[in-house]
């Protein structure tokens, strides 16, 4: 099998040569953009020998200013995918995919909580960004609701976009989860439907889903309605908690994608043979069947590569 063949089939729960591998980092920010995450996609891709080619999107919605009122949303406009911050992210997938024709093929996408806070983020802070979200919810939320119409379309844009481009798989990464922001009725109004209609066109336009769970202290059940988009379901095992067996039990119909630590651990402090042992022993517990190794999430911008490789190494002797 090759990469994109072995990605493939362990998303279908076929038989595998052996478990395929997906990390990735944000990289540094005289990389991020332009012909240098060109090449730092491409020299992570080739140095970790990774299965799946994944294309990180520092191209985010534009900030929209000061917020002193809800309706300082309406500032907020629409988006097709001619707006310059989707073009950005197109013309690096484009890149990508015409230098490795044969990549298994994935382009990150931040959900429709985090991509609502990046119009505010640069100015006001991730924290008080989303206590702001919690606070309209709670006195005025219609101009938010109606921004996050507006922004899950131009997801929808995005997404439809990259498909025309040849892209495999979606990484999607959903935000709001958290037990101490929004309650299940807050996020089922404000962040359940807005997804939901970005993961339809995701699986309209033919390519795979990878559900991504961010964040910690995460009350998994809210993701039940995520389940029947869901192709591949990753999370933060170890920061949630919530095992890899119960992952499996909220998402059965998906191929579960993790078994390691991003920000401490073996893979980020262990020796090269211990990150050989957690590997054989993550993937000797769950099985060859319906698995990608991977992590909880990115990992550290300035981690070793050869630590990369190893897991990936590992995962090929099982």
């Amino acid at each position: 099998m090759n990469k994109a063949e072995r990605v493939r089939a362990a998303i279908k729960k076929a038989p595998v040569d052996h478990v395929p591998a997906g990390f990735s980092l944000h990289f540094p920010k005289d990389s991020a953009h332009g012909e240098a995450a060109i090449k730092a996609h491409l020299d992570f891709y080739h140095e970790t020998d990774v299965d799946i080619l994944k294309v990180m999107n520092e191209n985010l919605v534009p900030p929209i200013g000061e917020m002193n009122f809800p309706s300082d949303w309406n500032k907020l406009p629409s988006y097709d995918r001619h707006a310059s911050f989707i073009q950005k992210e197109m013309d690096l997938l484009k890149a990508l995919r015409d230098a490795e024709p044969d990549a298994y093929l994935m382009l990150t996408v931040h959900g429709i909580c985090a991509s609502t806070i990046h119009p505010l983020e640069a100015k006001y802070g991730y924290e008080p960004v989303r206590r702001l979200f919690v606070h309209q919810m709670r006195n005025e939320k219609e101009p938010l609701l109606e921004a996050r119409a507006r922004v899950s379309d131009a997801l929808v844009e995005l997404v439809q976009a990259a498909a025309d481009i040849g892209c495999d798989g979606i990484y999607y990464a959903a935000l709001g989860a958290e037990d101490y922001y929004y309650t299940d009725e807050e996020f089922a109004e404000a962040v359940v439907p807005y997804d939901l209609k970005v993961l339809k066109a995701v699986r309209n336009s033919g390519q795979d889903i990878f559900l991504h769970m961010c964040k910690d202290h995460l009350n998994m059940e809210r993701f039940r309605p995520y389940a029947p988009y869901c192709d591949v379901a990753n999370w933060g095992v170890y920061e949630v908690p919530f095992s890899l067996d119960q992952g499996k039990a909220l998402f059965p119909n998906a191929t579960i994608m993790g078994g390691l630590a991003n920000r401490s651990g073996v893979l980020v402090n262990g020796s090269e043979e211990e990150i050989q042992q957690k590997v054989h022993k993550v993937i000797n517990d769950f099985g060859t069947k319906g698995f990608i190794l991977g992590a909880d999430c990115t990992l550290p911008t300035e981690i070793e590569l050869w630590r990369v490789k190893a897991a990936v190494e590992a995962a090929r002797e099982v």
